[in-house]
């Protein structure tokens, strides 16, 4: 993963837990993302991607593809592992 993380905020006192994360992009530019991980299905899934102050809906694809050369779904679950250890959650301990 190119991106650094620089700020998060992990609420699991929902059904499924919610990240937000702010990421430093190798471009020097910020890259927000808000998703959550479903347990019924297990995946990830962005909510709503911000791109240097642009709205992008949740259109993640051609960030990870162009930039981190890796699907959503694994770029999503790297990130989420590093909050979780930080946090010392374990969202499998849920299924």
């Amino acid at each position: 993963m190119l991106a650094k993380i620089r700020k998060v905020k992990l609420n699991t006192e929902g059904k499924n837990p919610v990240y937000k994360v702010i990421l430093e992009c190798p471009q020097g530019k910020e890259l927000y993302i808000h998703f959550d991980y479903t347990h019924a299905t297990k995946t990830f899934w962005p909510l709503e991607v911000n791109y240097d102050g642009q709205h992008k809906d949740a259109k993640l694809a051609w960030y990870t593809r162009d930039v981190e050369s890796m699907t959503v779904e694994a770029f999503l679950k790297t990130i989420a592992e590093k909050i979780n250890k930080k946090y010392g959650y374990e969202f499998g301990a849920q299924n």
